[in-house]
């Protein structure tokens, strides 16, 4: 341990308590744990502030002795890094641990006020302690994972409620200087009355709430999230496709429904073994093969588990059933019109588990049952490569003809689900494999990359990427706004002390911290 860092851990163990300053070997091995290709990242230590005033003191303290800090919420982004920093011998700053709490639940404005550990689970149980009035959009990932974490790596939900940053308003920020901001109304030098903080996103001046999205500029200790109220009544509708070729006619089925927002829910398009993984383990695996899981099989898993090649899933919300019905018969006219797709009702759908998922998913019930999917090959490694298609049915076929040969290639098995909106569909291509195989290891890592230049080469980007592969992803983009995003570290974080790397936001000149 050097001195800075020995004389770094005794400042901030005089601010925070020692108690709360860990360099137990056995603590760092786990928060270096991740699923990724890469080797583990052990941190120098982990720190576990208790509020906003003694991030502050910390990150003053990063500055003082040159250390760089790691900034997690939960540390539950399973597939995209965990907890683990971006280097070896960060000092990882876990604001989840103690700074959990649910500040303020407003219902006639419907938002919550909330701390970086308040998990989709906490505020889930809490709205529905008081009532069940409000309701939180939920993801795919686990339960016990922090909301505004999620929210701020650009994550997303499923109903109408599903952008999660989009639904953020208000924030409080530590700045890689020291300096503590807020955003929006809450910049008012009024502290005991920030009657708009969480309302109104924009006041007077620059709206600088985008700058601590996906970048390593601040730590965000806390903010506002808006609610959605909950309705009398949420009832699904499923259909399922025979054939890895029909995506081209299901998005083209679901852009005019979301075009005039027809259906409020995103539309949930999962591919056979997305929908079956859950359930699931590769009945072919054998360890050292290099092929992928076979056809014939997948469409005995179908048979099996009574679902096609594709499953379409969304959800309308209303003050009764009778009113919902007719809106339920119109899509289903709307779908069935060419004879492919085959209808599965609300309550049919809840005695299948890969459709329950999604009705939980659309309902904002956090739920696990999805994470199945990481142990259908074993040795646990995951990462997501997560593209995106305009919602043209020709550009989606496409796209996915290049995906499953790009896996079919490395001998990855192709689990994929597009999160569907009016314009573009997120894809959420899951990568599993064996990570204590290195053979199969260094193949994952190869089919990552090679997704992304094919994907890059046709004008895809990614909304979100594992932490391995930011520096790759950061290449692609045009050098004026690497330039333009360095500056603003340099002037935001001037020592570079914030997650050096991340993102691919590096120091000019070079890392100032290592």
């Amino acid at each position: 341990m050097s001195e800075n860092l020995q004389a770094f851990l005794k400042s901030v163990s005089e601010a925070i308590g020692s108690e709360w300053v860990d360099v137990r070997p056995e603590t760092l091995t786990r928060y270096g744990e991740h699923t990724l290709p890469d080797q583990p990242r052990s941190p120098a230590a982990v720190l576990f502030p208790d509020s906003t005033v003694q991030v502050q003191s910390i990150v003053k303290a990063a500055n003082l002795y040159g250390v760089a800090l790691y900034p997690i919420s939960t540390g539950n982004n399973i597939g995209l890094g965990s907890r683990a920093p971006t280097k070896a011998g960060q000092v990882v700053l876990d604001l989840g641990y103690r700074m959990n709490r649910l500040l303020e639940i407003n219902e006639e404005t419907c938002y919550a006020e909330l701390e970086p550990g308040v998990s989709f689970q906490m505020l889930y149980d809490e709205l529905a302690r008081r009532g069940d009035k409000l309701m939180v959009s939920a993801t795919s990932g686990p339960p016990h994972a922090g909301i505004f974490g999620n929210a701020m790596d650009r994550g997303a939900g499923y109903g109408p409620y599903f952008d999660h940053f989009g639904m953020l308003c208000g924030m409080e920020v530590v700045l890689g200087n020291g300096d503590i901001i807020r955003t929006g109304d809450g910049s008012l030098v009024n502290d005991n009355q920030l009657t708009n903080w969480h309302v109104s996103k924009y006041s007077f001046g620059p709206a600088l709430d985008g700058l601590f999205c996906q970048s390593n500029y601040g730590i965000v200790t806390r903010v506002g999230i808006w609610l959605m109220p909950r309705p009398p009544v949420a009832r699904s509708f499923h259909f399922t496709f025979p054939d890895d070729d029909d995506i081209e006619e299901i998005i083209d089925l679901c852009r005019p429904m979301k075009l005039s927002n027809f259906v409020p829910s995103l539309f949930r398009i999962s591919n056979d073994l997305y929908s079956m993984a859950p359930d699931e383990q590769n009945s072919e695996y054998l360890a050292g093969s290099k092929e992928s899981f076979s056809l014939a099989a997948r469409q005995s898993l179908q048979k099996k588990h009574g679902l096609g090649a594709w499953q379409v899933s969304g959800m309308f919300y209303g003050g009764t059933e009778a009113a919902i019905e007719p809106l339920i018969q119109r899509v289903r006219a709307h779908f069935e019109r060419s004879g492919k797709a085959k209808y599965i009702s609300h309550d049919d759908a809840l005695n299948i588990p890969a459709l329950s998922i999604a009705i939980d998913a659309m309902s904002g019930k956090p739920s696990s049952s999805e994470l199945g999917m990481l142990q259908w090959r074993p040795g646990s490694g995951n990462s997501w490569f997560l593209p995106g298609t305009p919602m043209v049915g020709k550009k989606a076929l496409e796209l996915d003809k290049l995906g499953r040969s790009i896996y079919a290639k490395y001998g990855m098995d192709y689990i994929i689900m597009h999160a569907a909106s009016a314009r573009f569909a997120r894809g959420l291509h899951v990568l599993v494999w064996n990570k204590d195989d290195k053979d199969e290891n260094t193949r994952a890592d190869a089919c990552y990359r090679e997704l992304t230049v094919e994907f890059a080469k046709r004008g895809i980007g990614v909304g979100r990427a594992p932490v391995d592969y930011h520096d790759l992803h950061m290449e692609m983009t045009m050098p004026a706004l690497q330039n333009a995003q360095q500056e603003i570290k340099k002037a935001l974080d001037p020592n570079g002390v914030l997650s050096p790397g991340k993102y691919g936001i590096h120091t000019i000149g070079g890392e100032a911290i290592k």
